[in-house]
C-alpha cells in the first residue's frame, strides 16, 4: 500500500474509474476515491461508462462522474476499482492500460492481477472497505460526503449485513461512518425504499419471465431490449432484480440473462448478452463463471456471452444438473 501511496501523491492528474453496469460498491468506491484525491489536492476525473442507477444519483459527488473518457487528458495515473479485470472498465479498457501506472483496487477473488500496483483483498466486504484503509492509510480526513459513499459500498455489497462477506470490518466501518455524519435511514430510502413506476413495470415483466430448471436447482429470470423499451427503462434499472429470483424456496441458483443494447444480431440470430449469477451458498457462482471468463464471488458474479437466447438457456440448463 506504501508504493500505491507514493504513486498517488506524486500524481498530477489521475483516472479513477470502475467497472460498467456499476452497482453501490462501484460508485460508492469511486465517489469516494475521488473526493478524497480531490481533497488532498490531486487533480481526478471520474469515470465510468455506464448511467449510473437513479438510486444512487442522491450520492454528494456524483455529479462528478463523466460518461466521456476525457480523450484531452494525459493521466500519469488510473486507479482501477472492482475490477476483476481491466476489460469490465468497458470500451475505454485498451486507452486506460496506456497509462503509465494503473493501481488494481478490488475484493473480487477472481481478479486476474493487472495494473502496475495492486491491493486485491477477497476478505473485505466490498471493495469500499479498501478505499476506506487507503484513504485513511493516506491521512485524507473522511468527510460527510465521502463517509456517504464508503457506506453505501457497503450496505449495498454486504446486502445490508445479509451476505456471507459480511464481516467485523463492515460494521466498524459503518459505525464509524454514520457517527461522521451518514444518515443510514435516508440511505436506505433512497437504495432502497424508492422506485420509478418504470421500474416497477419491468420488475412485473422480469418477474413473469422466471423459469426454474427441471430439477428445481436454478431459476432463471429474462430481461430483453424490448421489456426496456416497453417500461421506459433502462439496463441500470434491472440492479437487484435477481434477488427474486435467487429467493425463490430451494433454488441453489438464480441466473439473470440481459440482454445488451449494442450486442447486435450475429449469426444465426447470436446476440450479446450479460448473464448474472447468484448463489445460496452451495455453488461457487465465481468459479462457473470464471469457465465462460468472467469472474466475481463465490456467491455472487457473472459473465458475457454471443449466443441466442435459447443457447444461454440451455447451457444454464446443463449447468444445473451439475450442481
Amino acid at each position: 500500500m506504501d508504493k500505491i501511496i507514493t504513486q498517488l501523491k506524486e500524481s498530477r492528474n489521475v483516472l479513477v474509474t470502475s467497472h460498467i453496469n456499476p452497482d453501490g460498491d462501484a460508485i460508492g468506491s469511486l465517489v469516494a476515491m475521488g473526493l478524497a484525491l480531490k481533497s488532498y489536492g490531486i487533480k481526478a476525473v471520474l469515470f465510468n461508462e455506464s448511467a449510473i442507477p437513479a438510486v444512487y444519483r442522491f450520492l454528494p459527488g456524483v455529479a462528478l462522474i463523466t460518461r466521456r473518457y476525457p480523450q484531452k487528458c494525459r493521466f500519469d495515473t488510473a486507479v482501477v476499482l472492482d475490477c476483476g479485470n481491466l476489460d469490465r472498465v468497458g470500451r475505454a479498457a485498451a486507452t486506460v492500460s496506456d497509462i503509465p501506472a494503473v493501481v488494481n483496487i478490488d475484493h473480487h477473488v477472481t481478479n486476474d492481477g493487472f495494473g502496475t500496483r495492486q491491493i486485491i483483498d477477497p476478505n473485505a466486504c466490498a471493495t469500499a472497505e479498501i478505499v476506506y484503509r487507503l484513504v485513511k492509510a493516506m491521512g485524507i480526513e473522511i468527510d460527510q460526503s465521502m463517509a456517504t459513499s464508503i457506506y453505501t459500498g457497503i450496505i449495498t455489497d454486504t446486502g445490508s449485513f445479509r451476505f456471507s462477506n459480511t464481516n467485523h470490518a463492515a460494521f466498524a466501518i459503518c459505525d464509524e461512518m454514520v457517527k461522521l455524519g451518514v444518515q443510514p435511514y435516508k440511505v436506505a430510502q433512497h437504495v432502497y425504499g424508492t422506485y420509478s413506476l418504470g421500474r416497477i413495470k419491468l420488475l412485473n415483466l422480469a418477474l413473469e419471465s422466471i423459469e426454474i430448471t427441471r430439477n428445481g436447482n436454478v431459476s432463471m429470470m429474462m430481461l430483453t431490449q424490448q421489456m426496456l423499451n416497453e417500461t421506459g427503462t433502462h439496463p441500470e434499472d434491472a440492479d437487484g432484480l435477481i434477488n427474486y429470483a435467487r429467493r425463490i424456496e430451494d433454488v441453489k441458483m438464480a441466473a439473470l440473462i440481459q440482454e445488451r443494447s449494442n450486442g447486435g444480431n450475429g449469426a444465426g440470430g447470436e446476440k450479446q448478452f450479460h448473464v448474472s449469477l447468484r448463489s445460496d451458498g452451495s455453488v461457487d457462482v465465481a468459479a462457473i463463471a470464471s469457465g465462460f471468463g468472467g469472474g466475481g464471488h463465490p456467491n455472487a458474479a457473472g459473465f458475457g456471452i454471443k449466443a441466442t437466447l435459447t443457447d444461454v438457456k440451455n447451457k444454464i440448463v446443463q449447468l444445473s444438473e451439475t450442481i
